[in-house]
C-alpha cells in the first residue's frame, strides 16, 4: 500500500546560483532516475528510502523566494530527509562562489550561461549509486535503467505524492532477500548483496565517505565486490556527492573537453590536471556541466 499521509515541511535556502527548474529537466532526461519530469518543471517528486533508515519516503519540492520548499510523506525523521535532499540537489555545498570559476574561465562561463542554475544532480544514495553501477555491468545504461526501474517496482515500497505513486529503491534488508532477478546475470546479485551488507554496516555513509582524504575514500569503496576505480570515484561523486574532485577515468570527459576547448585533440591527463586547476573548488560540478553539455550535443547515452 502507498505511503501518503504528509508528515512534515522543511526549507533549504540555497548558497549560490540554483534552479530547481534545472535540476527537474536533468532528471528528466537521467536514466537511472526513471524520473518523469512535470510538464511545468515547478516542481521535482522524489521517492527514496531515507538514509541509515528502512523507510522509504515521497517528497514534493518546490522553489518559491529562492528557498527550496520541501513536503515530506512517510515515516523517516525530518532532518534525515532534509539533509538527504540537500545532497541530493548538491545544496549541502556552497555555490557562492561557483560564478567566479566562470569569470575566470570563459569556457566555464558560457556552460554557466547555458545551464543557469544547474547544480550535479546526485543518486539518492551512495547505496543507490553503488546499486546503478553494478546493475549496469557490460549491458547498455537504457537496459540498465529499465532493469533498476523493475526492481524498485517488484520489491521497493510505493509512495504517493499528492496523488502521484513512485517506487523508491529498495532497503538494503529488503535487497537481501534477492535470489534472481531477470537482467540480473553472473555474480551480480552477490554484489549487490555484499553492497547491501556494506551500507547496513555504516560503510557507504556520504558523510564519512566525504570527510576522508579523497584517495583513502576511493580505496575504501573499491573493496567492494565489483567495484574498480571508475565506480569507486562514480560513487563518491554522485553518491556521496563530493564538489571538488577530477577524475582521470570518465572517458567523456576529455572529449567534452576537447569540445568545448576547441582543441586539436583529446587532452592528456596531466593536460586534464592544468586545465581544471582554474575550477577548483568545483572541479565535480563543471565535470558534470561538461557531461551534459556532451550528451545534449551528441545524445550518445540516450541514443536519440
Amino acid at each position: 500500500m502507498a505511503q501518503s499521509t504528509l508528515k512534515q515541511r522543511f526549507e533549504i535556502t540555497p548558497r549560490g546560483p540554483f534552479s530547481l527548474a534545472a535540476s527537474a529537466l536533468f532528471l528528466g532526461g537521467f536514466a537511472p532516475a526513471a524520473h518523469k519530469a512535470a510538464p511545468t518543471a515547478d516542481h521535482l517528486h522524489l521517492a527514496f528510502v531515507a538514509d541509515d533508515s528502512e523507510q522509504a519516503v515521497g517528497v514534493c519540492l518546490r522553489e518559491e523566494d529562492d528557498t527550496v520548499k520541501g513536503e515530506m510523506f512517510g515515516e523517516a525523521d525530518k532532518d534525515v530527509v532534509r539533509k538527504q535532499v540537500a545532497r541530493i540537489l548538491s545544496l549541502d555545498v556552497d555555490g557562492s562562489a561557483f560564478p567566479l570559476v566562470g569569470e575566470h574561465d570563459p569556457i566555464v562561463g558560457r556552460m554557466q550561461a547555458r545551464y543557469p542554475g544547474l547544480r550535479p544532480v546526485c543518486f539518492y544514495s551512495t547505496y543507490e549509486a553503488g546499486a546503478w553501477i553494478l546493475i549496469g555491468h557490460r549491458i547498455r545504461i537504457t537496459q540498465a535503467a529499465r532493469v533498476k526501474a523493475r526492481i524498485a517496482e517488484e520489491l521497493g515500497n510505493e509512495v504517493d505524492i499528492h496523488g502521484e505513486k513512485q517506487h523508491a529503491f529498495p532497503a538494503p534488508t529488503r535487497l537481501l532477500q534477492l535470489e534472481s532477478f531477470p537482467g540480473l546475470f553472473g555474480r551480480k546479485i552477490e554484489y549487490l548483496h555484499r553492497l547491501a551488507e556494506a551500507t547496513i554496516e555504516g560503510r557507504l555513509d556520504a558523510s564519512r565517505l566525504r570527510s576522508l582524504p579523497q584517495e583513502e575514500a576511493i580505496e575504501a569503496l573499491q573493496q567492494l565486490p565489483g567495484i574498480g576505480i571508475f565506480s569507486a570515484e562514480h560513487i563518491l561523486l554522485r553518491g556521496a556527492g563530493d564538489p571538488d574532485y577530477l577524475t582521470l577515468n570518465e572517458p567523456r570527459l576529455p572529449r567534452a573537453v576537447a569540445m568545448v576547448y576547441n582543441l586539436k585533440a583529446e587532452p592528456s591527463s596531466e593536460e586534464l590536471r592544468a586545465i581544471s586547476e582554474g575550477w577548483r573548488p568545483y572541479r565535480t560540478w563543471v565535470t558534470f556541466l561538461l557531461r551534459h553539455m556532451l550528451e545534449d550535443e551528441t545524445h550518445e547515452i540516450a541514443g536519440k
